[in-house]
């Protein structure tokens, strides 16, 4: 059997496996291993630190790989613990702040904005928006956010031949107060709802801004309760200099034997 070392993360309930080193072999089963609730350690994702080469490699629990982790980039930059750094992804380039639990990055400028896509879900006609901010997301504006099917509901939109074959996450988002919003999404990867979403979380702050007219900041209300920080630069509804910020944590470090 062989040894792994690990650090259990989380960032805003969204929680990962985190591995300092470099793997090789069949990485997205040894993701699907590790991620298992029932039989692993558990968690959203993994993520593979090669701190030689300031690079992070990200997984999700049913062993697909992503383009970028918002949260798992704060988690990253807190576990390397540098005031400043950069990681690579395979989204590009991102920046990354800590101060004490408090951990920020950059992320890419968003790409591929549409707005008020009509969309048949179910039998049922709505309009969505769609934005990539590394990842695809789709973003959906609700009353009564609580009682939404995030499940049933975000699977149907996350397989939609619309956004096929690579599908996309679903984001549901209720406006609070003029630049404070609360959502629930669906992550593709991990095929259900998860606390949080850290690119989730600023896809739907763009949309929230272009929509409402808001300028640098919009407050994210997660699904665990913490509230996230999307700051931006807007200018002719063109966005850059995105940076979400939050808190992130150590749970426990550990071995797993495979």
């Amino acid at each position: 059997m062989k040894k792994i070392i690990f650090t259990k993360m989380v960032a805003s309930g969204n929680d990962f496996i985190v591995i300092d080193r470099k793997l090789s072999g069949n990485l997205g089963r040894l993701a699907k291993l590790l991620c298992d609730r029932k039989f692993g350690i558990g968690a959203d994702g993994l993520l593979l630190l090669d701190n030689s080469k300031h690079t992070m490699r990200i997984f999700n629990a049913d062993g697909s790989e992503a383009g970028m982790c918002g949260n798992g980039a704060r988690c990253a930059a807190l576990l390397i613990g540098k005031k400043k750094d950069k990681i690579n992804t395979l989204a590009g380039v991102v920046k990354t702040q800590v101060s004490g639990d408090q951990a920020r990055v950059q992320l890419t400028n968003p790409e591929d904005i549409k707005l008020d896509i009509p969309l048949n879900v179910n039998g049922r006609l709505i309009k969505v928006n769609f934005i990539n901010t590394g990842v695809p997301h789709v973003v959906i504006f609700v009353q009564g956010i609580d009682s939404i099917d995030v499940r049933n509901i975000g699977n149907s939109i996350r397989h939609h031949t619309k956004f096929a074959p690579a599908g996309t996450n679903v984001n549901f988002v209720e406006a609070k107060d003029k630049n404070l919003i609360q959502i629930r999404t669906y992550e593709r990867g991990v095929e259900n709802e998860t606390l949080a979403c850290g690119t989730g979380s600023a896809a739907s702050a763009v949309i929230f801004a272009l929509k409402k007219a808001v300028e640098n900041l919009v407050k994210v209300k997660t699904q665990s309760g913490e509230t996230l920080k999307v700051f931006f630069e807007k200018n002719n509804n063109k966005f850059q200099n995105i940076w979400l910020e939050g808190s992130a944590k150590i749970v426990y470090k550990g071995e797993y034997y495979v």
